[in-house]
């Protein structure tokens, strides 16, 4: 099946809302994301409208999805920009970097190469930054994760030696890799 990757736009949130809740019913869903399907669920229109209207206008993030020549979004990938000194996920940025999360693809649509069009996509976008320009894209993974390790790898990123506590899990690891 052919996709488009393309970026959200605001007026799409119902089906922003609805494929970020069926990720969120993934298997790996409580080490890979930050919520449960359950405080997502909770959450009111407004929070998913204005989540997808900031996403759309692409300025700190941006959202892209994978439809299909039907309508369906089989993935979606997001990126975050974190400026020099923020401390918005992790170490404060030593450089301007971007950071890729909520990385999801439909289970029937897994092995297509979906995913890596997302990445070519938040990856194209991460290097076009030009005020300031990025200097590296990076995300985080958790070490249990081996699927999303192993993605990660394949798209060409590599460890950075970087790792911190899983929030909420000070037992596990999450390792940060980047290009």
């Amino acid at each position: 099946m052919e996709h488009i990757v393309r970026r959200v736009r605001a007026e799409e949130w119902a089906k922003a809302r609805d494929l970020r809740l069926e990720a969120l019913r993934d298997p790996l869903a409580p080490i890979a994301f930050y919520e449960s399907y359950e405080q997502a669920l909770e959450k009111p229109d407004s929070h998913w409208q204005e989540r997808t209207s900031s996403a759309a206008a692409g300025v700190d993030v941006v959202q892209f999805v994978a439809e299909a020549a039907d309508g369906r979004w089989d993935g979606t990938a997001s990126v975050l920009v974190e400026h020099k000194g923020s401390a918005r996920i992790g170490k404060p940025a030593q450089v301007e970097q971007t950071h890729v999360v909520g990385v999801f693809v439909r289970q029937e649509a897994r092995g297509s190469g979906l995913a890596e069009g997302l990445f070519r996509a938040a990856l194209e976008w991460s290097w076009a930054l030009d005020s300031p320009p990025v200097e590296r894209v990076r995300l985080l993974f958790h070490s249990d994760n081996a699927r999303a390790a192993a993605l990660y790898r394949k798209v060409g990123f590599v460890p950075s030696g970087a790792s911190a506590p899983v929030p909420d899990d000070e037992m596990a690891l999450e390792y940060e890799i980047r290009r």
